[in-house]
């Protein structure tokens, strides 16, 4: 296999974390009687841009399908965080009425809705007919297509060029980098700025996030990878922030390279730094994961094992992709977990891909009180614990595995 960035052959791995079905392929009771189709999971790193990568085997048509079941609004603090965004850029940009915001996997309107209510006129571009159709009941127009440059071109010839463009928790979800990328640069007005959230592959490997590699993520970015992708794509790195979401996140602002962009901001250039000092582009900065995970995978193993010997019960909460790449590489069943707690509705009833743990709505946690709750989306654990504040109640307690096997 080749980079997708540079075309460079791969030959440095990272992790191996086996075979795993898609990790939002949620599985109806029908679907339990059929077979699953199980992908090899292995991320490897570009020797020459430093892009980290899993190895192609899915389509991505066959991963963000109609019935999508990731809805962006089912997390308070995601939308919390979402408000924020809208308020500081429309302050920062002195975004206007007159002005377009478009943003790129806008999903279910989630952040779009804040630039409406401002009065900013906004489009949403959203590949899941789930998820768009979602978008549009709250009244944000949305074209329902994989962006990359032809779409940007046929939007600009609509006179839809955008001076803000917001693209969060996608740009390690497209297989063609470079095509993506380059919408952007098409997409922009001259001055207009794009802005990327992304997990910082710094924490990931930092802080053994292992479970946030899964299909659907085609890469796994640090700042020094991302400033060669976008330069190669017209794009200009102008500043960055250092986030809390996702486990440590970063949102770059980029620029047009043709249109005289910003200079690089001390942020930009401490970030830089800091990212060359952890080693980021040495072969070395990229060994030690695989170790790390399996220790992981282990301790979470004997800690199911051993509650299920003592009679005690494990549930778990939160269907997130992040917890089917968990539980599949550590070969949890139902007979140690016994449901997976989520409020999406569009999830309760279902069962977790590969693992075929039943999914069930909050009531049922609650009637049948266990006596651990396992977090599975661990970057939440904070909203989570909050949310079942009750189970303190019955005598549960909370654990997490990720980055390390915890109690809180």
């Amino acid at each position: 296999m080749n980079c997708r960035h540079c075309s460079t052959p791969l030959a440095t791995h990272v992790i191996d974390l086996g075979s795993s079905p898609p990790s939002n392929a949620y599985l109806s009771e029908a679907a339990l009687h059929a077979p699953e189709l199980w992908f090899p999971l292995r991320v490897m790193v570009c020797d020459a841009c430093r892009l980290v990568q899993t190895e192609d085997f899915a389509a991505h048509d066959a991963l963000f399908t109609e019935d999508y079941a990731y809805f962006s609004s089912f997390s308070q603090s995601w939308l919390d965080h979402s408000a924020r965004y809208a308020t500081a850029m429309i302050e920062r940009f002195g975004l206007t009425p007159a002005s377009h915001v478009v943003e790129v996997a806008s999903n279910d309107g989630y952040l779009l809705q804040y630039f409406a209510q401002a009065g900013i006129p906004c489009l949403g571009v959203e590949p899941t007919h789930s998820t768009a159709e979602a978008a549009r009941a709250r009244g944000i127009e949305t074209v329902e297509a994989f962006f990359g440059v032809a779409l940007a071109e046929q939007l600009v010839a609509q006179g839809r060029a955008a001076d803000l463009t917001a693209a969060n928790n996608v740009l390690a979800h497209v297989p063609d980098i470079n095509d993506f990328v380059g919408g952007f640069a098409r997409l922009l007005k001259p001055h207009g700025t794009a802005t990327f959230e992304f997990p910082h592959l710094l924490s990931l490997i930092e802080q053994n996030q292992f479970d946030t590699i899964y299909h659907e993520h085609f890469s796994y970015l640090s700042l020094y990878a991302v400033e060669r992708i976008f330069a190669h794509n017209g794009l200009t790195v102008v500043d960055v922030d250092t986030l809390p979401t996702h486990g440590g996140s970063l949102r770059i602002y980029a620029q047009r390279s043709d249109s005289t962009p910003a200079a690089a901001s001390a942020r930009v250039i401490a970030l830089r730094a800091r990212e060359t000092a952890a080693g980021i582009a040495t072969s070395e900065f990229y060994t030690g994961l695989q170790a790390r995970a399996e220790a992981i995978r282990d301790a979470l193993l004997v800690f199911l094992i051993e509650a299920k010997r003592a009679g005690r019960r494990v549930a778990a909460y939160g269907a997130a992709a992040k917890g089917n790449t968990l539980l599949n590489f550590a070969g949890v069943r139902p007979d140690l977990l016994a449901y997976v707690v989520d409020r999406n509705p569009a999830k309760a009833g279902k069962f977790m891909p590969g693992s075929r743990i039943p999914i069930v709505d909050e009531a049922h946690i609650r009637a049948d009180r266990p006596d651990y709750i396992l977090i599975l989306p661990w970057n939440l654990k904070d909203e989570i614990v909050a949310q079942l504040a009750d189970a303190r109640d019955w005598g549960a307690q909370f654990v997490v595995a990720i980055p390390e096997l915890d109690f809180l």
